[in-house]
């Protein structure tokens, strides 16, 4: 396994762990940050989805540099990263598939699920205890 894959696979299991992680966006300078539960990894990339219609979709349009908050436990993940739209059909399906609930409110082709990878991505997992680790992805 690649350095990148084997980042991406450590990134998506703590995340998986928390269940809930904190996503920020940016809108005319005002942060906004909500909770998100909706990850994957598809053709090596980690994966958020949200829908179109959604504020948060238009605000990672329109400024696409976001930042992860997760704990689990006495550690914590911070990400900083750019979220790349996906418009491939595969990677919503893929989505939708590996997060179940999605099934009851989004399909692949309905011109509403927005899926996005983390390009560029800074992690840094901390605690209190030790020295922070950084991965790149």
């Amino acid at each position: 396994m690649s350095d990148t894959l084997a980042a991406v696979q450590e990134v998506y299991d703590f995340l998986k762990q928390a269940g809930t992680f904190y996503l920020a966006t940016d809108e005319g300078g005002q942060p906004h940050i909500r909770p998100f539960s909706n990850i994957d990894i598809f053709e090596g990339k980690l994966y958020m989805q949200t829908g179109k219609v959604k504020t948060v979709s238009k605000q990672l349009i329109a400024n696409p540099r976001v930042e992860i908050c997760v704990c689990v436990g006495d550690a914590w993940l911070r990400i900083e990263a750019n979220a790349v739209t996906d418009e491939s059909v595969a990677a919503k399906q893929h989505m939708i598939d590996a997060n179940p609930l999605l099934k009851d409110w989004f399909k692949a082709d309905d011109g509403n699920t927005h899926v996005l990878y983390l390009a560029d991505a800074t992690a840094t997992f901390a605690s209190l205890f030790g020295d922070p680790k950084v991965l790149q992805f």
